[in-house]
């Protein structure tokens, strides 16, 4: 990371629990797991487990995107909850903030990612030898020179979602990656995880927690 990293020290903000299942809003800035070195060891994970000695890790947010996390509160849920992300039966809603406004109001981005090595961890598309990446979006509201959009996700590729708007000549506002002068200038990455739907462990009924926006 480019710039000292300075996570916010908000209280953990809990979405939903039960004896499977630990639901939390994470605040944008701050790690989902513990990064090199020891001033990278704060994370969501730490202040989980602080809390919840038992929670296991089920997936991940980017350090600069803010919302709903599931953490598993068994080694059982881990595995269920493991194989619904890895065979895609969760589905996930983004909300964005993003530079200009698209003129179709709904789309499908179709595009390969692959990382940019020399640039890493930022990623790129690659029709070669990417892997696939779509995702399904939707205008919410005109803001003038800025647009919100919905994003659903179809598959879980490293910043599909910043990438993906990048490519349709919309960068997500406040991306210190992918966003360059005024789209850059933002207090952070508009980019939250509004909703997650999975299916519980215990019983396999479906259950869908959201988290508000804070932007």
């Amino acid at each position: 990371m480019s710039d000292a990293y300075a996570p916010p020290q908000d209280a953990l903000v809990i979405l939903h629990e039960d004896a499977e299942v630990l639901l939390v809003d994470k605040p944008a800035g701050l790690l989902s797991v513990p990064g090199k070195g020891p001033e990278l060891a704060d994370c969501l994970l730490a202040r989980v487990q602080a809390a919840f000695p038992d929670a296991l890790l089920v997936h991940r947010l980017d350090r600069d995107t803010s919302g709903v996390m599931i953490f598993a509160l068994t080694p059982h849920a881990q595995r269920h909850l493991g194989l619904q992300f890895e065979k895609r039966m969760t589905q996930k809603t983004y909300v964005a903030r993003i530079w200009g406004v698209p003129t179709e109001k709904t789309g499908t981005v179709d595009l390969p990612l692959i990382v940019d090595w020399p640039n890493r961890p930022r990623q790129m598309v690659d029709l070669e030898k990417g892997k696939p990446a779509q995702t399904d979006w939707r205008v919410l509201k005109d803001e003038g020179d800025t647009a919100r959009v919905r994003l659903h996700p179809k598959t879980g590729r490293s910043h599909q979602l910043r990438v993906h708007m990048l490519a349709l000549g919309h960068p997500i506002l406040g991306d210190p990656f992918y966003a360059t002068g005024p789209a850059r200038d933002f207090p952070r990455l508009m980019l939250h995880s509004l909703e997650l739907r999975f299916k519980h462990p215990q019983g396999g009924r479906s259950m869908k927690i959201r988290a508000a926006a804070p932007f």
